[in-house]
């Protein structure tokens, strides 16, 4: 089995790059007859979302417009259970088709808090997509995950823009943390 190592973890192979880009196709085909007819704003979560973002949008036929947002975080060595601020976050989006692209949901955080400012300013609908999904950590029912690319256990991964201190976003595959 492949490993590789990051900064002082040890990683194994998950997740192929070939297994990610067929998925994406999926997800990709499954959009185009959802919003067929419309032209979806992509709105990406930095800074994991980006790989995924650009294959994803490789596979969108339908006229579609892109955005990035990042969210900024309280600091500390432990989460405080709230999310700071949306950085650049689109100004009109009221009657819009939002479909927001996140790299991975784990407890659902930070995602209900950027759904729920979206929502304020009246899209026409929103969904989720993101790539990676850890249902036992999740800790909100999220109804606008619409487009999931895997399901995971909740293991630490990086890799394909998922990182481990800044490190890692850069590897083609998924890996995830061995034990040790």
């Amino acid at each position: 089995m492949h490993k590789i190592k990051v900064e002082d973890k040890e990683f194994e192979i998950f997740l192929e790059n070939e297994t990610l880009n067929k998925r994406i196709r999926l997800l990709g085909i499954q959009m185009n007859v959802d919003y067929d007819g419309k032209c979806p704003l992509f709105i990406g979560i930095l800074n994991g979302s980006f790989l995924f973002m650009a294959d994803l949008i490789k596979e969108i036929n339908v006229p579609c417009e892109v955005a990035f947002m990042r969210v900024a975080s309280y600091e500390g060595t432990s989460s405080s259970g709230k999310v700071k601020e949306l950085i650049g976050l689109p100004d009109d989006i009221e009657g819009r088709d939002i479909i927001i692209v996140e790299d991975i949901v784990d407890t659902g955080l930070t995602l209900t808090h950027i759904i729920k400012t979206l929502q304020e300013k009246n899209p026409a609908s929103l969904k989720v997509s993101s790539l990676l999904l850890k249902p036992s950590a999740l800790k909100y029912d999220i109804k606008e995950l619409e487009y999931v690319g895997f399901e995971i256990p909740n293991e630490f991964v990086v890799g394909y823009g998922l990182d481990y201190n800044g490190l890692g976003r850069n590897l083609k595959d998924i890996y995830r943390a061995t034990e040790g």
